[in-house]
């Protein structure tokens, strides 16, 4: 436990009223998390003022708190500290009390659009597989370096003392290495959650149409995104195919490394050949360094060829070991839980559950699909309420190029009607499209219902945008969710 006045010589603060020689055991900004002796951070919150939950704070037994503004009632034996930008005072209090846990760690960070949670999770296993103890911290799931646990936020990347704090229960089990799945949000100025980690690397998957009602524009999305290679203090990958690739190598003061899928783009640090993909997944041969090495990849998709390819790079150049027994570890690695995962109950057309919410997923996925699929293409799918809205019709007319039907469901509708969000991305259809074909179905499990119900044999139904989630939010807040339960449910009544 340490004292509140040594924690404060990592901050800046505006005023203090109360004792500074008072310990701190924790740090919050949810009243409801608050403990003895815990520091609550009150944020100014975007549908909440955290100052209305002082008072519950310090009731669980918060004795410091942080606010904006000074409280005019205030509580004795409290100690009450004001700071302009709370949120970067929140991230060095942790940083701090944690004892600067990333600093005692090799922290490789992964942000892009899309593929994010695929390669921590790929580095994760690589890492271990290879005797290096690590751990994780990705939108689906996390470990401290023992178990793997579902990640108990609903954010991607948490608020900066939830970071701290995972990072430190890492270093407490011994963990060489960390993973740390890095979005948008999480990297920019406004939250500071990432402020204060110290990446040694950083992954750029892509760089797509996402999260506009937060950043403004995609310049601005991508900018922020590049926080993390100015971040990184030993070398950054590139997917060298993307646009915002220049931009990227341009952030990073390390030595940036290029892949692609496409030989021809120029100055590849590594790329495959000789791709022969089926329903079950990849084989390929790595150029790297002059020398081909033979890969699997035992999960569909191409896109996983590129999360190998990323992460198998910094695995490489980050633990000095010789590439043919990192590129070894192709076949063994599995995928995350919802994505690209296969609902098998005996039926004779396929069932596939994936995380694919966004115009890049759709640009990668449906394509794949499309050649892969004997019979008939569905999909079932929706768009997120409050967020970027731009992004519906765009989704629409991807999936209506390649799909013969399309069910439009509920995402996560939030404050939004459900059938506004789907007539937005119905608005997308291309005109080609039979619209017969096209159901608009808001309750998701009458819509996963309808395209199981609808199917025949060689079929596929993708089954996109929830993925590993447990919820659909709706105005009145969260019901509990399981896609793949779902499916199985609606697959038994066909028998």
């Amino acid at each position: 436990m340490k004292k509140l006045s040594d924690l404060l010589k990592h901050c800046n603060i505006d005023e203090i009223i109360g004792s500074a020689d008072v310990p701190v055991a924790g740090v919050t900004y949810d009243s409801r998390r608050a403990g003895r002796d815990f520091a609550f951070f009150a944020f100014d919150g975007i549908h909440t003022d955290g100052n209305r939950f002082i008072g519950s704070a310090i009731e669980n037994g918060a004795t410091v708190i942080f606010s904006a503004k000074m409280p005019q009632e205030r509580k004795e034996g409290v100690t009450y500290i004001t700071c302009s930008n709370i949120r970067r005072t929140m991230s060095a209090f942790a940083c701090a009390l944690y004892d600067d846990p990333s600093s005692k760690l090799k922290v490789i960070g992964v942000t892009g659009t899309d593929g994010k949670s695929s390669s921590i999770y790929f580095l994760y296993q690589m890492l271990n597989m290879l005797g290096e103890k690590t751990g994780f911290l990705s939108t689906v799931a996390y470990s401290d370096g023992d178990a793997i646990a579902k990640n108990p936020y609903r954010q991607s990347t948490p608020e900066s003392s939830e970071v701290m704090m995972i990072l430190d229960e890492m270093v407490q089990k011994g963990c060489k290495y960390a993973a740390l799945e890095s979005t948008s949000h999480g990297l920019s100025e406004r939250t500071m959650r990432l402020i204060d980690v110290k990446y040694q690397a950083g992954i750029l998957t892509n760089i797509t149409h996402e999260h506009l009602e937060f950043h403004g524009t995609i310049e601005k999305y991508a900018d922020d995104k590049a926080n993390l290679f100015r971040k990184s203090s030993l070398f950054n990958i590139v997917n060298a195919a993307d646009k915002f690739a220049p931009h990227f190598t341009e952030a990073s003061k390390v030595p940036v490394y290029r892949y692609a899928l496409d030989p021809k783009v120029p100055d590849l640090d590594i790329y495959p050949v000789d791709i022969e993909a089926d329903n079950s997944g990849t084989s390929f041969k790595l150029m790297y360094e002059g020398k081909s090495y033979p890969c699997r990849i035992n999960i569909p998709g191409l896109f996983n060829v590129e999360n190998f390819m990323a992460t198998a790079l910094a695995v490489i150049k980050i633990t000095g070991t010789r590439p043919e027994k990192v590129f070894a570890l192709s076949s063994s690695i599995k995928s995350v839980k919802g994505r690209m995962e296969v609902v098998d109950m005996g039926q004779d057309f396929d069932v596939i559950v994936d995380y694919a919410h966004t115009p890049g997923a759709f640009t990668k996925l449906f394509p794949m699909m499309r050649n892969s699929c004997r019979g008939r293409l569905m999909a079932v799918f929706g768009s997120a309420g409050e967020r970027d809205t731009e992004k519906r019709p765009i989704q629409g007319e991807i999936a209506s190029k390649y799909c013969d039907i399309l069910i439009l469901a509920d995402e996560d509708p939030r404050g939004e009607t459900s059938m506004g969000v789907i007539d937005d991305i119905a608005a997308g259809v291309v005109p080609e499209f039979d619209r017969s074909n096209l159901y608009k179905i808001p309750d998701r499990v009458q819509a996963i219902e309808k395209a199981i119900s609808l199917a025949k044999k060689g079929d596929t139904i993708l089954l996109l945008g929830k993925g590993h989630e447990s919820t659909i939010i709706y105005k009145d807040g969260p019901i509990p969710w399981d896609e793949r339960t779902a499916a199985e449910n609606a697959l038994k009544k066909l028998k």
